[in-house]
């Protein structure tokens, strides 16, 4: 999750250096702790890391010993959880929210012996390693399949930031590869975590007449919303269908279990090292699956057989198989090209289909 909006100007340096460090193999249990900005819930982007915070755990076993603080806010607060978590022994800490890249960073630099992953974020240190996921990818598969389904969706998005305007991006191409005159209408709501107002942003959309809802927020909230007035819906983080069982068409979830117990075990064998990480459908930490009843057969087969596709490298969101138009009429990419990793990483454009503008940061 994002929550300070620099990362679009700096978006084009995530790629950094791998800085080695020697390091003897820790002697278990690895203390390790988790840092999560919002409550835990049954769903969405905290439930997913405390999913992957139990995967470490059923993987090694006594080798380690977790601690996690929920519903930390980002900036001061956010430095006084991590710096205690140091303070406490944890030799491993996951910092799973943008907001904590420059408090995990301060931090660091006090405990050189510690390690830190830094989750969304894009700054390295010796002792700072970084992760993303290729989100966008599980957002151009849901988008196909709204697309079978409807030619109107909204999106509720939190903050115009890259990752974001790449899922709503992403989406949209989606649903036009298979329904060339969808829209898609965008609301940004300046939170990333408030269940009240995102309800009433999926209500507002449905009023304007969308067939099918997506989001970009940490609640179960717009999924709830489609339940209630009998709508679709496109769930994102978590698979949904507790809270949406007719609405949900699919779900886009993000996997980190794998990741976070390599990391781990990475630790525990004294080869850790910092670097990124972007990874996706191919590397497992993005997944389309658990589609809901009102989705054909074949819908859900072409969705998943396109899947397989990103995974091989024969398909790729953001290839342009006409003239890539922005939403005011503007070509962005000759037909025939395809963004890089750095024009993707610095997304700060909205494509043809999207109704609306990117709002002010902050």
């Amino acid at each position: 999750m994002y929550k300070n909006l620099a990362a679009a100007l700096a978006a084009a340096c995530f790629i950094s250096p791998v800085f080695t460090q020697t390091a003897a193999p820790v002697k278990p249990p690895l203390k390790i702790g988790f840092v999560y900005v919002a409550p835990i819930t049954d769903a969405g982007w905290v439930r997913q890391h405390e999913d992957a915070r139990k995967a470490v755990e059923a993987a090694l076993g006594d080798r380690v010993t977790t601690t996690y603080v929920e519903n930390v806010t980002e900036g001061a607060d956010a430095e006084r959880v991590i710096r205690d978590l140091a303070q406490q022994g944890h030799q491993l800490i996951f910092t799973p929210s943008f907001g904590y890249m420059e408090p995990t960073l301060k931090v660091a630099r006090d405990f050189p012996n510690v390690k830190f992953e830094s989750i969304t974020g894009y700054k390295t240190a010796p002792n700072v390693a970084v992760a993303n996921a290729r989100y966008y990818e599980g957002r151009y598969l849901a988008g196909l399949a709204a697309g079978r389904l409807a030619s109107s969706a909204g999106y509720v998005a939190g903050f115009p930031i890259p990752e974001v305007i790449q899922g709503v991006n992403a989406f949209t191409l989606g649903m036009r590869s298979v329904n060339p005159q969808a829209t898609v209408k965008v609301v940004w709501l300046g939170a990333w975590f408030d269940p009240p107002r995102e309800r009433d942003a999926a209500m507002t959309l449905f009023n304007q007449g969308v067939e099918v809802i997506t989001f970009h927020t940490g609640s179960t909230a717009v999924m709830a919303a489609a339940q209630e007035r009998g709508k679709l819906a496109i769930a994102y983080h978590s698979d949904m269908r507790k809270v949406a069982p007719d609405a949900q068409v699919l779900a886009v979830t993000h996997q980190w279990g794998d990741y976070y117990t390599r990391r781990a075990q990475a630790v525990l064998n004294g080869n850790w090292q910092s670097g990124t990480v972007w990874g996706g459908v191919k590397e497992g930490m993005i997944r389309v699956d658990s589609f809901g009843p009102k989705v054909p057969r074949k819908v859900a087969d072409e969705v998943l057989a396109r899947q397989r596709d990103i995974a091989n490298g024969r398909l790729h969101p953001f290839h342009a198989r006409t003239a890539l138009l922005d939403n005011e009429g503007r070509e962005l990419l000759a037909a025939g090209k395809t963004l890089t990793d750095e024009q993707i990483l610095g997304m700060n454009f909205l494509v043809q289909g999207v109704q609306g503008r990117l709002a002010k940061t902050p």
